[in-house]
């Protein structure tokens, strides 16, 4: 389910990422339900029973419309042959927003259609608007298969992370990944998020703790190598000394090597990459032999912890390769 059409996702305001996570794989065993008993009405006092008890045997759709909107007619025969042709691996629950709006309006649902799937009693995914009946189809097939419906929920809840992270709610994403682990707690995307967040966070001991539960088949996840590489870091910035005093030693002494080795550190702690891997560039470039050719190594373990596509990793890579190679 893409953001935009998410119905649970910020945009919305009732429900935050974190309260919409669920992960229940459904169980189908609704094949020999009638075709009369795939499609119903319901009422608010009507939704407990008839959405979130029955979704513990089979996902139930919630179909939200009213009587005034055009693309509900439109979707609602789509909806109707789709569910049927399932052959009873999903319900189908129609609600009146006008006449019960209070489900919609706990939901944060600002815009009809919407079509929320349930499954283990629990808000799982779901679409907007007026969809192809191809479309509708991949969604019944997708919530319907025995692992798609936690897959997908778990793909939802991991990129929900990825997005906190951006916007810089390090808290907020490892709360989530957290979540994702209480489901599977071997999945290797959340346990390298999580580290990744506790590391922000300075709490370093949780986040050894957290990839020392990655498979070992999983140790060369590229998410996993750079938590490790990023906890490497910081404990070797912990035992550096001021960079206002590394900088006075460069300014007296600019082959004073093992300074601007801990000045590109700090600066690299500090989030200044461009700045970090130039220091170490000009060591390359003055002393390659330094320190048995530290400076060169450092910086690949830089690559390592900041990723292929950072923008600083591509700039020092081509400064590197042309510092080598001309």
């Amino acid at each position: 389910m893409s953001k935009i059409d998410n119905p649970f996702g910020s945009g919305y305001g009732a429900v935050s990422a974190a309260q919409t996570v669920s992960f229940g794989t459904p169980s189908p065993n609704g094949a020999a339900a009638s075709a009369g008993d795939l499609i119903k009405e319901t009422t608010t006092a009507g939704f407990s029973k008839d959405v979130i008890a029955e979704s513990k045997s089979q996902p139930v759709l919630v179909d939200f419309w009213a009587p005034w909107c055009g693309p509900c007619k439109q979707l609602t025969p789509i909806l109707e042959k789709a569910v049927r042709a399932a052959g009873g691996r999903v319900k189908l629950v129609k609600m009146n927003i006008d006449d019960h709006p209070a489900i919609a309006g706990q939901l944060g649902i600002q815009s009809i259609p919407a079509v929320i799937a349930f499954a283990d009693g629990k808000p799982l995914d779901g679409f907007m608007g007026a969809l192809p009946e191809s479309k509708v189809t991949e969604f019944i097939d997708r919530i319907a298969s025995p692992d798609g419906g936690g897959d997908a929920a778990i793909q939802s809840a991991l990129d929900a992370a990825a997005h906190a992270v951006e916007a810089g709610d390090v808290e907020q994403a490892a709360q989530i990944y957290s979540a994702v682990l209480g489901e599977v707690p071997d999945h290797v995307a959340a346990l390298a998020g999580l580290a990744n967040c506790l590391i922000e966070l300075g709490e370093l001991d949780k986040a050894k703790a957290t990839l020392e539960q990655v498979p070992a088949a999983s140790k060369d996840d590229a998410g996993v190598r750079a938590a490790e590489a990023k906890i490497a870091l910081a404990e070797q910035v912990a035992k550096l000394g001021d960079p206002v005093a590394l900088e006075a030693r460069l300014q007296e002494n600019p082959k004073d090597y093992a300074a601007r080795f801990d000045l590109a550190m700090i600066l690299n702690a500090k989030g200044q990459r461009h700045e970090a891997a130039d220091q170490l560039l000009a060591i390359m470039k003055a002393d390659r032999a330094w320190n048995d050719d530290g400076a060169r190594k450092q910086l690949l373990q830089f690559f390592d912890a900041w990723g292929a596509a950072d923008e600083a990793s591509v700039t020092a890579r081509r400064k590197l390769s042309s510092l080598l190679f001309s």
